[in-house]
């Protein structure tokens, strides 16, 4: 029997139509990946880390996948590098950018993947919409939920709902 698993991502654009682009990275992603179950408003935000570069366009969405952490990764790269991502620095400007946030409760620390994300708590473009959509699923590590990290969240960028 499979079992399906409730994977968060995250999806952002900085280059070329950024709305296109996400709605592109949903439909492969629930083509290729899984159900989407929900997705969070568009938010604009301020660049982070790198910061001399355009606004991205960031969402977060919810999705049942029966693929394993690994595999999703392999998937997820495939359709960045089909919606023409290419890296060139981290934390750079890029056509599509899609990072695993949570894969359901897992907690893993492999070569290629580090779940949950290893910075989410530090960044307010990634909690908006995060605790939009989830505010209360807690954190496996942390033990705290998206609207708790949210308000205790470092990050000051600026980060709008722009639908």
């Amino acid at each position: 029997m499979t079992t399906n698993n409730e994977v968060f991502l995250l999806l952002g654009s900085n280059l070329g139509d950024r709305h296109q682009v996400l709605t592109d990275a949903r439909r492969l992603i629930t083509e290729q990946a899984g159900e989407a179950i929900s997705k969070s408003a568009v938010y604009e935000t301020e660049p982070w880390g790198v910061t001399d570069q355009p606004a991205f366009l960031n969402q977060v969405i919810r999705i049942s996948t029966s693929l394993l952490p690994e595999e999703l990764l392999r998937i997820l790269l495939n359709i960045e590098h089909d919606l023409g991502r290419i890296r060139y620095e981290r934390w750079g400007a890029r056509a599509i950018d899609i990072d695993i946030l949570y894969f359901g409760d897992a907690i893993l620390d492999s070569a290629r993947l580090t779940l949950p994300h290893p910075r989410l708590q530090d960044r307010r473009f990634v909690l908006a919409p995060l605790a939009e959509i989830a505010p209360d699923f807690v954190h496996p590590i942390l033990q705290k939920t998206s609207a708790q990290l949210l308000a205790e969240c470092p990050d000051t960028s600026l980060v709008s709902k722009i639908s």
